[in-house]
């Protein structure tokens, strides 16, 4: 609704320009949106739960018809919403084959990431980050009986 009042502002009433605009996010917003989680292994090593997926990882479907399939991503189709896996094809009528787009929702990064410097920057920043959230005031449960948590009444 906000959006459709800051495009009426700045002069267009057209329902398609307004309608376009909600549904389909920047690329950076998009970015953000093709974020599946990572498989179990993967998050026990990394810290993180979902980065986005790239080109060269390695997903395995988890639902939809080619559930239990895995491959390598060979495409990031932003613009119509899909990813499209190396082994996951189809035939056409006239006998050639085409791969299948597949919503990055319907899958996790299995086997193993692309780690180039971004990726391998990111990853450490979310680690540094998730510890210092950890050692930022938080009390254990011993504190807490202990009584070495300052009460409200201490603090104002």
């Amino acid at each position: 609704m906000e959006i459709q009042k800051k495009l009426r502002s700045a002069g267009t009433k057209s329902k398609g320009i307004t309608t376009e605009v909600e549904i389909a996010p920047a690329g950076s917003a998009g970015r953000r949106i093709f974020r599946p989680p990572l498989s179990t292994d993967l998050r026990s090593k990394s810290i993180v739960r979902s980065v986005p997926v790239r080109k060269d990882d390695e997903v395995q479907v988890v639902r939809g018809t080619y559930k239990g399939r895995e491959g390598k991503v060979v495409q990031v189709y932003r613009r119509k919403w899909v990813i499209q896996v190396e082994r996951i094809t189809q035939e056409k009528v006239n006998g050639s084959t085409v791969n299948v787009g597949i919503n990055p929702s319907k899958v996790i990064i299995a086997a193993k990431l692309k780690l180039d410097k971004d990726r391998k920057a990111l990853l450490d920043r979310k680690a540094r980050d998730r510890a210092a959230d950890k050692a930022k005031g938080k009390f254990t449960a011993a504190e807490v009986a202990a009584g070495e948590a300052a009460s409200l009444q201490e603090i104002d």
